[in-house]
């Protein structure tokens, strides 16, 4: 089997949480750890000192409702400074924190809470305590925001929590083992049910001691920050990074929602580094477009790297940065490997798919099947309660199987598909969709998404999503390709992706992998009806099980459809249709 590790040693690891947050409250003691707006609209922090104050506090204050170490907290809630500091309590006293998404409705929320088998839980507040139903095992409730005293008596506040408790300076436990058990996170469950995966000390540290040695990071760095702690993107990776280093983590006030209220918070933050999504990047430079202002303070020289990740980053975005300096960095990994594996190298030209070297300490291989495999201290212990899953997930000699396929370059790592994505045609062949999907996003920026499907059948066929935000003030000054005479309305977009279409089927060297036809559906993919992750990736099989009439469609059936859709035939005789 081929096999890539990093050219550095991974260093020193520090052992547990408690140990880090002890020694950078030393440290960094009267530097401003973290900081988000208050109700004027001004970011209000707090430093490292009374932080890990708060945090000895809450630990102190959770031990007296019963809590022992190997105790699991659900945290029903968003992003916030109480979240931080009671998330960081549990773990650096030996509990483990369950993070899920704030906002999910009853169902989920109960189903992930009762499956966690937690028994204290964290709400942000009312929406979250309305949404509870049956949760025998939870002992107690405690909220972050104030709530009805009447409605919920049993319900603990957060000042409860923070009271001074002279047990404090014992509360916590400096001598956690780096293999004790300190989260559990839910994948985000983009092809079927989330899995809980089991996360350690070592697994957390260890990456930010690798990354110590690629990135020069410190306590002088500020990082904007919107991503979702409940997802490893945000709640490892970057939370992560910002307080290994001792940098000021600054809340995005919109949460990542409303690109304007995140351009105001970086004129104000002015951050050095920034973690995002590709959705979210082509929406800050859009607002640059023609704002000499908003350009310069977008694309600042303090800027020292823009990292991106779940996707990646087109290449027409890419090269705005990068012909302004500012230096792009890809990453690849998943919540079990907590979850970085890979970087790229900013020296090389990005080569989109190539996802980089692994980190110190990490070794990827891909094997016989060509999936990708990593072993190293950032792999999960297993899943929780899950033996169906657990059972195929590590390989005899002990490396995670990843599902991801992939191959190795001069490079780096190469990502190809996912395993459960690749489809057989009727005759036998194989396909591998997303080779097609990249190739139709990447010709046209008025498509957001684009899913090819066709499992079983003859030939493939192509489901897209097109950016209504861009038909609706199409960018006349920057434009993808050659020739694109920027579409306003699904009509125009249809005409033009049509000549896209054929260019990326022409891309694709195996005849059966072509598509035949596609249907641009004028929707958007939303979190609401799980066609979006919470973490705002595609769900490729809730897409497919949602839009399943319009795939009927387009394999010659003729049923009723409420979205309004342009369909493309590509065979050389077939006329465009528009319907509904």
């Amino acid at each position: 089997m081929k096999e890539l590790r990093s050219a550095h040693e991974l260093g020193n690891v520090i052992q547990n949480i408690t140990l880090m947050l002890e020694g950078n409250a030393q440290k960094f003691a009267d530097r401003v750890v973290y900081q988000q707006k208050n109700a004027a609209g001004d970011y209000v922090g707090i430093v490292w000192k009374d932080l890990f104050n708060d945090v000895k506090n809450i630990a102190a204050n959770l031990k007296t409702y019963g809590f022992k170490q190997g105790d699991k907290v659900v945290f029903f809630a968003q992003n916030s400074q109480r979240m931080l500091e009671f998330e960081l309590a549990v773990m650096a006293s030996g509990g483990i924190a369950v993070p899920i998404f704030a906002f999910f409705k009853s169902e989920t929320a109960n189903l992930l809470i009762n499956h966690s088998e937690a028994r204290f839980l964290v709400v942000a507040g009312d929406y979250q305590l309305q949404q509870l139903g049956d949760i025998p095992k939870i002992e107690r409730t405690f909220s972050l925001d104030d709530v009805d005293a009447e409605r919920y008596p049993d319900v603990i506040s957060f000042e409860a929590m923070l009271a001074e408790n002279v047990g404090k300076e014992t509360a916590l436990d400096r001598d956690l083992k780096a293999d004790d058990l300190c989260l559990y996170m839910y994948t985000s469950g983009t092809m079927g049910t989330p899995k809980c995966v089991q996360l350690m000390h070592q697994n957390i540290l260890s990456q930010q001691a690798a990354l110590a040695t690629l990135w020069d990071l410190n306590e002088n760095d500020r990082f904007l920050a919107y991503l979702p702690w409940h997802h490893s993107f945000g709640g490892i990776f970057e939370l992560f990074t910002a307080l290994y280093n001792g940098a000021t983590y600054s809340l995005e006030s919109s949460f990542g929602k409303d690109p304007k209220s995140i351009m105001e918070n970086w004129k104000t933050i002015q951050p050095t580094i920034f973690f995002s999504v590709p959705k979210v990047y082509q929406a800050l430079v859009d607002l640059t477009r023609g704002d000499k202002e908003a350009e310069d303070r977008f694309f600042n020289s303090g800027l020292k790297f823009i990292f991106t990740a779940a996707a990646a980053l087109p290449i027409r975005l890419s090269d705005e940065f990068e012909k302004r300096n500012i230096t792009v960095i890809e990453g690849w990994g998943l919540t079990e490997t907590s979850p970085c594996c890979t970087l790229t190298d900013p020296s090389l030209k990005r080569d989109t798919g190539v996802v980089g070297m692994p980190i110190p300490g990490v070794s990827v291989r891909i094997a016989d099947d060509e999936e990708i495999q990593v072993k190293g201290p950032n792999v999960m212990r297993s899943y929780f309660k899950n033996d169906e899953a657990n059972k195929d997930t590590f390989t005899e000699d002990g490396w995670y199987r990843t599902g991801d396929v992939g191959a190795i370059t001069e490079n780096g790592l190469k990502l190809i598909a996912r395993k459960d994505r690749i489809f057989k045609l009727s005759n036998g062949e194989k396909v591998v969709p997303t080779d097609l999907e990249q190739k139709i996003e990447k010709h046209c920026h008025y498509v957001q998404y684009a899913v090819v499907s066709g499992s079983g059948e003859e030939h493939p066929v192509a489901l897209i999503f097109p950016n209504k935000k861009m038909l609706e003030k199409p960018d006349y000054e920057v434009t993808p390709e050659e020739g694109c005479f920027c579409p306003r309305n699904l009509n125009e977009l249809g005409k033009c992706l049509r000549g896209c279409l054929h260019d990326a089927n022409s891309s694709i060297h195996q005849k059966f992998a072509k598509i035949k036809s596609a249907a641009i559906i004028n929707q958007e993919l939303s979190l609401e009806d799980n066609t979006l992750t919470p973490s705002m990736k595609m769900a490729p099989k809730n897409v497919v099980e949602k839009y399943k009439k319009h795939l009927a469609n387009l394999y010659g059936d003729n049923v009723p459809v409420d979205e309004e859709v342009y369909v493309i035939e590509l065979d050389k005789n077939a006329k465009i249709r528009t319907g509904r």
